[in-house]
């Protein structure tokens, strides 16, 4: 199935998405310097069991890259708006990297939109980051930036990759990296690239943390999937969210780096599939979130008098 492009407008903005399918919906969000293109080789599988909808985020891909709040909260916010214009009201809600962090902010702005969580190879849940990525939040780095990224490069590399990929030599990880690195060739697109980075980043590594929250996704179905061999975000990242939230289930996958749905698509496929259908969705209402903040801050002053 071909998800073509999609646009619509929220708050004056063009975002761009793909959706089709039929049944519980489902909805992806990319990682940084991404779009809803990474997601092709698992959409038409998905798509046989769910209704699929990949926008590209604000900043990114075919959407608008206007000056502004790139934070994990304003991303959520238009995610809501994008669900509510498409007459979606809840959604299984399916974030990589950067858009895993979109994702738990997504399911603690708004638990009434998220039926699941899954967080593949998400940001948001340790310290620890790719230095590449932490170079990018040093001063001046946007203007080292169109010396590492010219314009010319995108075209070379493209047709060295369609020469590769003629002889059957395509790697699906570097491809991945390559579409990040191209994208970056285009002046409004490194602009986005900072300002979403320096959202979540500082030079030591990742700024936002959620595991003090996580205790909140006890009711909510959470699949946490991560390459073994990620060499961006650390697998142990994925252990310490499993254990953190305690009815979660956990699918490391082996041979894989930080796309595990791009390089093994059709075990992530399986994985999210048996999720879904092994599940039921939450329905966490405003007194059940009130319970659980104050569940959580009795645990919080236990924890404390122990010390």
């Amino acid at each position: 199935m071909d998800l073509a492009l999609q646009r619509v407008s929220i708050h004056g903005h063009e975002v761009g998405f793909r959706m089709g399918g039929d049944g519980p919906a489902v909805l992806l969000i990319h990682g940084i310097a991404g779009s809803s293109e990474t997601w092709r080789d698992v959409m038409p599988a998905l798509s046989e069991h769910c209704t699929v909808i990949a926008p590209d985020l604000i900043g990114h891909g075919q959407s608008a890259k206007p000056p502004g709040d790139y934070s994990l909260g304003a991303q959520a916010s238009t995610l809501r708006d994008l669900l509510a214009l498409l007459g979606v009201e809840r959604a299984t809600v399916i974030g990589h990297s950067f858009g895993g962090g979109v994702a738990l902010q997504m399911a603690y702005q708004y638990p009434h939109c998220c039926e699941r969580l899954v967080l593949v190879d998400s940001g948001g849940l340790g310290r620890e980051v790719s230095w590449m990525l932490r170079l990018a939040t040093l001063p001046g780095s946007e203007y080292v930036m169109p010396v590492l990224f010219p314009a010319f490069a995108r075209e070379a590399g493209n047709s060295v990759s369609r020469f590769l990929g003629s002889l059957g030599l395509r790697n699906e990880h570097v491809a991945e990296l390559w579409s990040a690195y191209a994208s970056l060739t285009e002046a409004a697109s490194r602009q986005s690239f900072l300002r979403t980075v320096r959202s979540v980043m500082d030079p030591g590594g990742q700024s936002v943390n959620a595991m003090d929250r996580l205790y909140l996704g006890a009711h909510v179905p959470t699949l946490i999937v991560w390459g073994e061999d990620d060499a961006i975000i650390p697998v142990a990242h994925a252990y310490a969210a499993h254990q953190a939230i305690r009815s979660s289930r956990l699918e490391i996958i082996e041979n894989a780096g930080h796309f595990p749905h791009v390089e093994a698509p059709t075990r992530f496929v399986a994985a999210v599939v048996d999720f879904i259908q092994t599940t039921q969705p939450a329905d966490l209402g405003t007194e059940d979130l009130r319970q659980l903040l104050r569940d959580g801050a009795s645990g919080i002053e236990e924890d404390r008098g122990s010390q």
